[in-house]
């Protein structure tokens, strides 16, 4: 485990109860987010194969919202605590402590992969192979839909998250890196704030050809 994953992994732990109370309205503030989730979810469906992961799946809020889109919806988290919160709170679903660059799950084996605000924490140098990992766990036809902070410049910016550092990333560069992994984005969203950083709140949707 590399440094930056161990202080994510303490900070996190540190903040459960904290952080699952922030998300407790399951995006009802958060419309632009919600409609994503859902155009996520109706497209996972159309593949015919429901089975889903969200990582960096925190508190496990959207594993439960894409479980009650239809999806056979499981959540992976690098914190151990939040993995045990999570499974409190939803007991009717899996959750399971792991990396996202090391997924327990079989080639090819899903029709979706969720990562909302889940690579943020990760350094630019580390997130190809990361990505390259949720293209391996994807069948043909399946989709990712990631969410991150974006910027307007041309470089990945690196700011103090409340938790823990994070990087925020210019759109069409994480595009790239989609494309690179051998993604083809089908779909973009990005806009203003919704917090007093000042960053653009980004969706990307890419599909494994």
């Amino acid at each position: 485990m590399t440094d930056h994953q161990d202080e994510t992994r303490i900070a996190y732990d540190g903040v459960v109860e904290l952080y699952a109370s922030m998300f407790a309205d399951r995006m009802e503030s958060r419309p632009f987010a919600r409609a994503m989730l859902g155009a996520f979810a109706e497209l996972v469906r159309e593949t015919g194969n429901l089975r889903t992961a969200d990582v960096g799946c925190g508190p496990g809020h959207l594993t439960s919202m894409l479980h009650e889109s239809g999806l056979d919806a499981s959540g992976f988290d690098l914190s151990p605590a939040m993995v045990e919160h999570a499974r409190r709170a939803h007991p009717e679903l899996r959750f399971d402590e792991a990396r996202m660059e090391a997924l327990p799950v079989e080639d090819g084996a899903l029709g979706g992969v969720l990562a909302h605000y889940s690579m943020i924490h990760t350094p630019p140098g580390e997130l190809p192979p990361l990505l390259a990992e949720q293209v391996r766990v994807l069948a043909p036809g399946g989709l990712l839909l990631v969410s991150f902070f974006g910027t307007e410049g041309s470089e990945p910016i690196r700011f103090d998250h409340k938790v823990t550092p994070a990087y925020s990333w210019p759109v069409d560069r994480f595009a790239e890196l989609l494309t690179e992994a051998g993604l083809v984005v089908v779909a973009e969203l990005r806009h203003d704030p919704a917090s007093e950083r000042g960053f653009l709140d980004a969706h990307l949707l890419a599909r494994r050809p």
